[in-house]
């Protein structure tokens, strides 16, 4: 059977990746959230798991009737099937995956693959098409490439932690898992990339993404900042170092933002939202450099108004002068937002087998033609076992039942 007859069930013709075929290794975080975004966007995500236990995240919560939704919201748009690598068998069909495929994901630690014999070289030897991509700690070549790398240590040896955090307090990780999340959105765009360079160079290629570059280069400024002044930035609560005033002022009832990205903003808002002319001509605040400069002393200043009001009435009067502004939400508040959770469908609601109906994070891509939805909830272990492995290998059910009882599937 060759790749264009197998792996027809539910191919569609309208995702923007439906003609790619991926096949998943990956777990936890950064590899699923790579390959979800794929899924949405149409590829045929072959999501392939270790029998018994599969994604460690699996075991994460919270927990709906036994089944992890965390898991279930990293893994919707894909197939589940179960496969053993340190198995002869197993090895000899996953090449006979990869023989049908475009795209490899993995997220072992370097040189893991290699010692399965599964490595890019072995790969592209059966299919020299084939895309590999890998996501790590530290990326599989460098002093550190073999250590073990978490999201935690990717925030903190990228520089992220540094500079999060309220003024004088400790190095602070951000709230979510940034260096994974980041580090998929890399994978994804480099598999992209690899995507349309075959088309150029009539090949595959390794791809190689670190959880700490992508940290790294997602700091900007605060590394331009020390190439230039030598100065290491400090942590400075909301406040950002380029600009002033782009910060969090406190009003009645909470925070509100107000970011006045430009001279002309900082005067609007001055005049004609905080009614403090003043401000304008105050040698203290003259230039945005001089702002930067002095910041602690003109928060003092639009604290000294702001607490007069409450955050919707500081977010109305800003944005009616048309100085960008807006509250500080909490969870609860933005997945109850008209624009965010109504008319950008940001947390959408899908129909899990076991879990039942449940909200999971939509796509922040958004395509006029061939836009990403979500195809399919997340899979139970090995649930598309019987599908994929008779589609692709012609295996009866008693075969597949066989290879499950040897330890293979």
């Amino acid at each position: 059977m060759n790749r264009e007859e197998g792996l027809k069930t539910d191919r569609r013709v309208n995702g923007a990746l439906s003609d790619l075929t991926v096949l998943d290794l990956t777990r936890v975080v950064a590899g699923p959230f790579c390959s979800s975004l794929l899924g949405d966007m149409g590829a045929r995500i072959i999501k392939i798991e270790k029998p018994g236990t599969g994604d460690d995240s699996r075991a994460y919560g919270p927990y709906v009737n036994g089944e992890s939704a965390y898991f279930a919201m990293l893994n919707r748009s894909k197939y589940g099937v179960t496969l053993n690598l340190k198995t002869v068998k197993g090895k000899e069909m996953f090449l006979e995956f990869v023989k049908k495929a475009d795209i490899v994901l993995e997220n072992f630690r370097p040189g893991v693959m290699e010692k399965l014999g599964l490595g890019y070289g072995d790969l592209s030897a059966v299919n020299e098409r084939i895309i590999y991509a890998s996501v790590s700690g530290f990326g599989s070549y460098g002093p550190y490439s073999k250590r073990p790398g978490y999201d935690i240590l990717a925030q903190a040896m990228g520089g992220l932690m540094s500079l999060t955090g309220p003024k004088g307090g400790e190095p602070t990780r951000a709230g979510n898992a940034m260096g994974d999340i980041l580090g998929g959105m890399n994978m994804a765009i480099g598999v992209l990339a690899a995507v349309h360079a075959r088309t150029l160079i009539g090949r595959g290629q390794k791809v190689d993404i670190a959880l700490t570059d992508s940290i790294a280069v997602s700091l900007e400024n605060a590394f331009t900042r020390y190439w230039v002044t030598e100065e290491v930035y400090k942590r400075n609560g909301n406040a950002y170092a380029a600009l002033a005033p782009y910060d969090s002022y406190q009003a009645k009832d909470g925070l509100c933002i107000i970011a006045c990205g430009n001279q002309k903003l900082f005067e609007i808002f001055s005049r004609e939202v905080a009614g403090h002319p003043d401000w304008i001509t105050d040698p203290r605040f003259l230039s945005n450099v001089l702002r930067v400069e002095n910041m602690e002393e003109l928060k003092v200043l639009i604290e000294g108004w702001s607490r007069d009001y409450t955050v919707d009435e500081l977010v109305a009067m800003a944005l009616n002068a048309g100085v960008p502004a807006g509250p500080v939400y909490d969870i609860s508040q933005v997945v109850k937002d008209d624009h965010i959770a109504g008319a950008r469908d940001m947390f959408p609601v899908i129909d899990h087998p076991v879990i039942g109906k449940m909200h999971v994070n939509g796509d922040a891509i958004k395509m006029t033609e061939t836009a990403p939805r979500i195809t399919r909830p997340a899979p139970l272990l090995g649930q598309d076992n019987e599908t994929i492995y008779g589609e692709l290998f012609g295996m009866e059910p008693e075969q597949i039942a066989r290879l499950k009882s040897q330890g293979i599937l």
